[in-house]
């Protein structure tokens, strides 16, 4: 029997094909992660402070914004501490904490489009019923219900991932712990848990964005039926902010997760745009499609003196 030394921690070599570039990275990404927590907090004081955005679509919106402060912050302090020249050991049980609230925060927030694009259906094809639909106690439900599902992924993803014995090598090919670079690592045959994962990761987005299409094909059959020209223009820019961000969600899952031969490179790109950038264009893409929004920003701004009072 061979006598194999268990890994206690991982070293993570961070983004592939960078070396020579840390000071210049760690201040974009610094930038970057500022800026996200900024717009994140922002909007989040907007709605919370303006009565009249205490509504299922800003609700949703605002259980967005708190998990696009989280979902960066799972990979970018450590990142940013190892290109900063401090050390890129992570232990075992950090390792296994950032596989696991990545993929929860991650698969929650999928879920989370899905409610989002079924409130919007509700709102456009429903408009009489919505308020009775979409209820205090229904919205409660529905954000409860996308953590807990969020929860039951990631524990099933994280579960299979270290369920494998860790005992040779502990270079992480990456600059945070996710499934594919981690598999390689394993001192057993991963063949079949990749087929797993593949089918589970694929599988979940894949039938989020199922129903948000189901969702989105209704709502557009509705808008065309409006008569005035006016109110096809306020339902569609009420739902292109909502498209814009789906699309910014899903087109990084399906270029990471879902490619046949995977490219480290092209991976780390996308994850950084996935990771950071996405977070941080939402309140963007919100606040600029959204006249409530831009108003109640603009009272805030007001109010703490960034802006000069009208």
């Amino acid at each position: 029997m061979k006598n194999h030394t268990v890994v206690t921690e991982f070293i993570l070599l961070g983004i592939p094909h960078t070396e020579g570039m840390e000071i210049e990275l760690f201040f974009v990404f610094l930038s970057f992660y500022f800026f996200t927590l900024l717009g994140n907090l922002t909007i989040l004081l907007a709605i919370i402070s303006s009565s009249h955005l205490h509504t299922p679509m800003y609700f949703f919106l605002c259980k967005l914004s708190i998990f696009d402060i989280f979902f960066p912050s799972v990979s970018s302090p450590k990142m940013l501490f190892f290109l900063s020249g401090n050390s890129h050991a992570i232990s075992y049980g950090g390792c296994v904490c950032q596989l696991f609230f990545y993929h929860f925060l991650g698969c929650t927030e999928c879920f989370l489009y899905t409610v989002m694009a079924y409130d919007r259906f509700v709102a456009i094809c429903y408009p009489l019923r919505y308020t009775v639909i979409m209820n205090h106690k229904v919205c409660a439900t529905l954000a409860m219900g996308t953590s807990f599902f969020g929860c039951i992924q990631a524990t099933f993803l994280t579960s299979l991932t270290f369920q494998l014995p860790y005992c040779g090598p502990n270079k992480v090919e990456y600059f945070f712990c996710d499934i594919p670079v981690m598999l390689k690592l394993a001192c057993a045959d991963t063949s079949a848990l990749e087929m797993v994962g593949f089918i589970s990761v694929g599988l979940m987005p894949f039938s989020c964005f199922l129903l948000i299409l189901t969702s989105y094909s209704r709502i557009v059959c509705s808008i065309l039926r409006i008569r005035s020209a006016e109110g096809r223009h306020r339902a569609f820019s009420t739902c292109s902010a909502h498209l814009m961000a789906i699309l910014l969600f899903y087109m990084p899952v399906v270029l990471i997760y879902l490619q046949p031969t995977p490219n480290p490179w092209l991976n780390a790109t996308v994850q950084i745009l996935n990771n950071l950038v996405t977070p941080m264009l939402n309140p963007l893409i919100y606040s600029l499609r959204n006249k409530e929004v831009k108003s109640s920003l603009r009272k805030v701004l007001q109010q703490i003196g960034f802006l000069p009072e009208q």
